[in-house]
């Protein structure tokens, strides 16, 4: 059985961005907890940045867990990517990213990366590029391992990376690496700009499916675009998808009915049949 999701920012500089929640943890976990949501998804600017037994309180008492922790501050704030070719770089995003892991394991979630996977610059071989993040998702997927988390792993849209736009071509990658790990966010707005198909996509990839951003066609909450949400349901209870569903959303038009139409969106489509 599927769980839902909503996402809070705490990182000033990525206003604007598509995050439901930007005024606080207790804001967002007072809210989410009135409309019935099974989780918080954090953007963090920094693990040092939180208060780790605050956000524990909160969660109790609005009887709610983490979905999961992004890692794009890494990005946003610092310019920190994987595939960055300076290999000084590429161990100061890996440390970034790693904290975030053990930050996010200590309330039994993932990590994501996404913007922080980077692309590959003009005049690096494609083939090194990927090596490299290759390299860096052993790594941190088997630190994530070793404590009971997968990774999670965002293929984004042409526009925001060259590396992996697809989930066929993602998990393709995936499975040529030696973890087992490492799973697939898959985004519904970043699959409306690249899939054929994004039902046939769900069922192609199946159980690398970790995560699901349920985003409408315009990045805003489900039934505020034109994207075709009930077969795409169909496919992730085809796949026995029981993970969480969580809005990545543009807070429109105004935090609290981006929320209300995402888990009325939800209840729609992912309540018990």
């Amino acid at each position: 059985m599927t769980k839902s999701a909503i996402t809070v920012s705490l990182v000033p500089e990525a206003k604007g961005g598509p995050f439901v929640f930007w005024n606080g943890l207790e804001d967002a976990c007072s809210k989410a907890a009135q409309l019935g949501f099974d989780a918080i998804e954090i953007f963090v600017p920094s693990v040092e940045e939180i208060d780790a037994p605050h956000l524990r309180r909160l969660l109790d008492q609005h009887q709610l867990r983490v979905a999961a922790i992004g890692t794009g501050a890494g990005w946003v704030k610092h310019q920190l990517r994987l595939t960055n070719p300076d290999p000084h770089q590429r161990e100061r995003a890996e440390g970034f990213i790693a904290a975030v892991i053990d930050f996010a394991a200590s309330f039994e979630a993932p990590a994501i990366i996404g913007s922080m996977q980077g692309r590959c610059d003009p005049g690096v071989p494609r083939d090194e590029a990927i090596g490299w993040l290759g390299d860096a998702l052993e790594v941190l997927a088997e630190r994530a391992e070793g404590q009971g988390v997968p990774l999670l792993y965002e293929p984004l849209n042409r526009y925001e990376t060259n590396l992996f736009n697809t989930l066929s071509y993602t998990a393709t990658f995936l499975r040529g690496l030696r973890t087992r790990n490492v799973k697939i966010l898959a985004d519904l707005f970043h699959m409306n700009i690249e899939e054929t198909s994004l039902p046939d996509a769900i069922r192609a990839t199946g159980s690398l499916i970790g995560h699901v951003h349920f985003a409408d066609s315009n990045r805003r909450a489900i039934g505020f675009g034109h994207t075709d949400i009930a077969p795409i349901a169909t496919a992730l209870r085809e796949i026995k998808y029981d993970g969480y569903i969580s809005a990545e959303v543009l807070p429109l038009p105004d935090s609290e009915g981006a929320a209300a139409q995402t888990i009325r969106s939800y209840r729609e489509f992912f309540s018990p049949r």
